[in-house]
């Protein structure tokens, strides 16, 4: 990978090398607590989170899916979702943003020739971090692409203008997806100062606001050759790159639901009043507030519980991948990402429901939640999760190959 290796300008970096997945856990943990305390500032004044994403990248956490046979640990699915969930606990835009990094690792994993992968995982192993240049906002639908790829000599040319680049302004690469001359999807590594290339942060969402997720542009930059993955090729059989990608949306919702319960929790406790007619000296006390209160609890468990699940039926469908496999995980990965998403609107939503009015000020923010919430979960909308497994279970249609699924 000669030529790749020449256009990498960052090649001094040297990440934590994590041993387990008691490590990755425990390392989530402790970088969680530390990005919380600022959380709240960096949403109310749109302080893009470089410091915390260098630390991250440090950490070791972003290598941790890489294949044992390239020095990864490989964990399960189910682990991957749940450090997710534990980091957007802290900041949803923090666990947002290495959402892409994961995605584009297994693309790689399934379709990266075997140089690729040995330069690829090498840099994740290092700490660099790869940003995605996938959707774009004046297509027909999200599935299409106005982006090209065309040859140039022993390269290639890309020309373009990508929106909602989630993690590109704190990466080392910028992995652009685009269609060659047979109309088939690839996917381009981009050393983050190549000429051509632009990044904008122009991201004005309500939501996620510190993701980072503005405009990349692409003016006839060059690619090499070996930097180009055939992307189609993962959708052309059955494999878990959708399902991998979806898993860790699953966790940023579930980690987005924690955090709302945990504000509720403490608002009720320390500084709502108890209703008039409720014959109680604390809003605490309250019994409609208590069962509320355990009502949400039992579903934060469950979607814990179903994004377990879907996570271990990933980490089979990937050591097995027949088409049986892929489906189940499929499936369960999709009523994960329904769970979650329900769970993390309901959640921030009953915290202004039982903190009362004084939880609205704008002075407490707590109002972010909910934006989070509504931000990120139109990502792949649930309707269509439940027509896919609707349509499976009643007439037995496979569900379709993509990346929102």
């Amino acid at each position: 990978m000669g030529t790749i290796s020449q256009l990498s300008e960052k090649t001094k970096l040297s990440a934590h090398r994590i041993a387990s997945e008691e490590e990755a856990l425990e390392i989530a943990r402790d970088l969680a607590g530390e990005f919380a305390k600022r959380s709240n500032e960096r949403d109310t004044d749109r302080i893009l989170p470089f410091e915390e994403l260098d630390t991250l990248a440090q950490s070791g956490l972003l290598a941790i899916t890489l294949p044992s046979d390239y020095d990864g640990i490989d964990v399960s699915n189910a682990v991957l979702a749940e450090i997710i969930a534990i980091l957007s606990a802290a900041d949803s835009s923090i666990g947002q943003i290495p959402q892409n990094h994961f995605y584009i690792l297994e693309a790689l994993r399934t379709d990266g020739t075997e140089e690729q992968k040995k330069f690829f995982f090498g840099r994740a192993l290092a700490g660099d971090r790869f940003g995605n240049a996938l959707s774009e906002k004046d297509t027909k639908t999200v599935g299409d692409y106005a982006t090209r790829l065309t040859p140039d000599g022993l390269g290639h040319r890309l020309n373009g203008r990508k929106f909602y680049s989630t993690g590109v302004l704190f990466a080392e690469w910028v992995v652009v997806f685009a269609l060659d001359p047979d109309e088939k999807l690839t996917m381009s590594f981009v050393p983050r100062g190549a000429e051509g290339l632009q990044v904008i942060d122009d991201w004005d969402g309500f939501g996620q606001r510190t993701t980072g997720s503005g405009t990349t542009v692409l003016q006839n930059v060059y690619v090499t050759a070996d930097a180009v993955v055939r992307h189609h090729r993962g959708f052309e059989r059955p494999t878990t790159i959708g399902s991998v990608g979806q898993i860790i949306h699953a966790g940023i919702d579930l980690g987005i639901a924690r955090a709302a319960f945990a504000e509720t929790l403490d608002f009720v406790r320390n500084r709502a009043r108890p209703w008039m007619d409720s014959g109680v000296e604390r809003a605490a006390d309250d019994p409609l507030t208590i069962a509320r209160i355990g009502q949400l609890a039992i579903r934060l468990e469950a979607a814990t519980a179903i994004v377990e699940r879907a996570g271990k039926k990933v980490d089979i469908a990937q050591i097995n991948g027949t088409e049986e496999s892929v489906i189940e995980a499929t499936l369960a990965v999709a009523a994960a990402k329904v769970l979650t998403t329900e769970i993390a609107l309901e959640a921030s939503n009953t915290l202004f429901e039982l903190a009362g009015t004084s939880s609205t000020r704008i002075g407490l923010n707590l109002d972010r939640h909910w934006r989070n919430a509504r931000t990120h979960t139109l990502h792949d909308p649930v309707r269509w999760k439940y027509h896919v497994v609707g349509n499976y279970h009643l007439n037995g249609v496979t569900p379709p190959k993509n990346g929102a699924l």
